[in-house]
């Protein structure tokens, strides 16, 4: 018999098997389960996992593409998710915006110097001098609480309307490119037209970022739902594998921020 944990990698083990309690959660009760904020790799794994063709049905929010981590409902065929279901909270932060200028990393790093679990918030939004932060519900009061600084800066929490959700302002240019192979370091070759021989260079250096974790590998293998940083090119993203060209390159179409 196939294991199913042979088509990923072994650090993704844990959260296959978050990934089966919930299947099972669903089948058993009959009932929907939400899960907390994934990254786009973690809702490749999730949909290849409950495949197509399951009773059971997936729906991710919020629905926009340019929004990276979402909240999933895996839920049988009677019910329907309303937004209100998916437990999501969404945040206007306010701070003196004549004086100074907040930016993404500050953010982060306040939230996560207040004891927030990565994935009990969503992606933190900015647009001009607007920044918003999307949060599990069920944590919203201790982040209004507790998040008062980002860097030397006070800010306040204003709870608004999911409706009222910017876009944020960061641009992803979509390409489809070819690579001789899946690892790390032929992938971001390809991806940012930069020698091999020097994203090994930073790979090994420990500035090559694969779904915000530090990877020194160079040899480690993408695969789709990969959100990719490497310090001074920025970020990538490989969106689908899209299979093989005559010459056994595979074909991929990719993001990059603008």
């Amino acid at each position: 018999m196939t294991s199913i944990y042979q088509h990923f990698r072994k650090d993704e083990k844990e959260f296959i098997d978050s990934v089966l309690e919930w299947r099972e959660y669903v089948e058993n009760s009959y009932a929907p389960k939400v899960t907390d904020f994934l990254d786009p790799r973690q809702q490749y794994i999730l949909g290849a996992i409950i495949g197509k063709n399951s009773d059971i049905k997936l729906s991710f929010y919020p629905v926009q593409d340019s929004v990276e981590r979402k909240r999933c409902i895996l839920y049988p065929a009677y019910f329907e998710p309303s937004k209100s279901d998916y437990a999501i909270t969404l945040f206007e932060i306010n701070y003196p915006k004549k004086f100074v200028s907040l930016e993404h990393r500050q953010i982060l790093g306040a939230l996560m110097s207040i004891g927030l679990k990565r994935e009990k918030f969503g992606d933190i939004l900015i647009n001009g001098d607007r920044i918003q932060l999307l949060t599990a519900s069920e944590i919203a009061d201790f982040v209004k609480m507790n998040f008062q600084e980002a860097g030397s800066t006070k800010v306040t929490l204003e709870e608004v309307p999911l409706e009222e959700m910017i876009s944020s302002s960061e641009e992803w240019r979509e390409m489809v490119t070819t690579a001789s192979s899946l690892r790390l370091d032929v992938i971001l070759s390809a991806l940012y037209n930069i020698s091999r021989q020097k994203v090994q260079t930073l790979i090994t250096g420990g500035v090559v970022k694969v779904n915000w974790r530090v990877v020194e590998n160079t040899a480690f293998e993408v695969g789709e739902g990969d959100v990719f940083s490497m310090r001074g090119y920025g970020r990538s993203k490989l969106i689908s594998i899209e299979g093989k060209t005559k010459k056994d390159k595979f074909r991929i179409a990719a993001g990059i921020l603008k």
